[in-house]
């Protein structure tokens, strides 16, 4: 049996129920955010829950509860359903009104959170393996540092990219490489780690801001500045970062070889650091 969190109260699934003209379900009015659990532990929970409420400031709206209250019913959330290695998907929609584009006063929004099906488990084939890519252009909007439920865009890429035969779609605008469709994406080269920084045109990961304190912890040089497709594709190693697949290796580009086609070292090592980076905040043994 499995549970929902929806409006402060555990309910079975089958019990959730949400109104047909909710926000979200309209407009897509609303943010969210997936967390890793590991062992039943949540890992940089505090740091999703900070974007979370960030997000939803961004777009006008005010999670009615406070953090650490819905931290608390998340935890309760977990230990209902004894969650193992999963991941925890939490939304938040503006709430129920008669449809209108304009943004109605003092509605009690709609919380959701549950585990995802499907997440149980940590992909080390594609993890050890690598994965290929493909470009294309980022026709999305230009708020990509909110994490909305709004995410046709991003489907459609990472749709272009599953049909090409490939994991993920490394976006770019114009000659600047932004994000993949569901990641954030990094290069290597000399040594040196690349990732574009942190603004409107990117959503600033939870495990991409993590790798920048392993990164430090351990002296690997990095640059938060932008890079060319061009720089990309002469890069010695790539890989994506995202809350549900860590650190990938990206082994194509568009049928082109990163390095030599296989993992690269660094990234590999980059890898073992941060799994020991869980292990340490989440005390638990991957």
């Amino acid at each position: 049996m499995s549970y929902v969190l929806i409006n402060g109260e555990i309910v079975e699934r089958s019990q959730a129920k949400v109104d047909i003209e909710d926000r979200g379900y309209q407009f897509g009015d609303g943010v969210y955010e997936v967390v890793r659990i590991y062992n039943g532990k949540p890992f940089a929970l505090s740091e999703h829950l900070d974007r979370f409420y960030e997000s939803a400031e961004k777009i006008y709206m005010k999670i009615r509860y406070e953090k650490m209250e819905l931290e608390k019913k998340l935890l309760s959330l977990l230990n209902i359903e004894n969650a193992g290695t999963c991941s925890l998907y939490l939304q938040y929609t503006r709430g129920t009104a008669f449809r209108n584009h304009v943004i109605p006063s003092e509605l009690e929004g709609t919380l959701t959170a549950y585990i995802l099906h499907g997440s149980q488990g940590r992909n080390t084939s594609l993890m050890e393996k690598g994965i290929s890519t493909i470009l294309a252009e980022d026709t999305r909007w230009l708020h990509c540092d909110i994490k909305s439920i709004s995410l046709l865009g991003n489907v459609l890429l990472k749709h272009k990219a599953t049909m090409a035969g490939c994991a993920e779609a490394i976006l770019h605008r114009g000659s600047t490489v932004t994000e993949g469709s569901a990641t954030n994406v990094w290069m290597i080269k000399d040594g040196v780690l690349k990732t574009h920084p942190a603004n409107n045109l990117i959503l600033n990961g939870i495990t991409r801001q993590k790798i920048l304190t392993v990164c430090k912890r351990n002296g690997i040089p990095v640059e938060e500045k932008a890079f060319t497709v061009s720089e990309l594709l002469n890069a010695d190693e790539a890989f994506i970062s995202s809350t549900t697949l860590e650190i990938t290796p990206i082994i194509s580009i568009d049928g082109v070889k990163v390095g030599n086609g296989s993992p690269g070292e660094l990234t590999r090592t980059l890898h073992n650091l941060f799994v020991k980076f869980i292990e340490e905040e989440c005390q638990t043994t991957l």
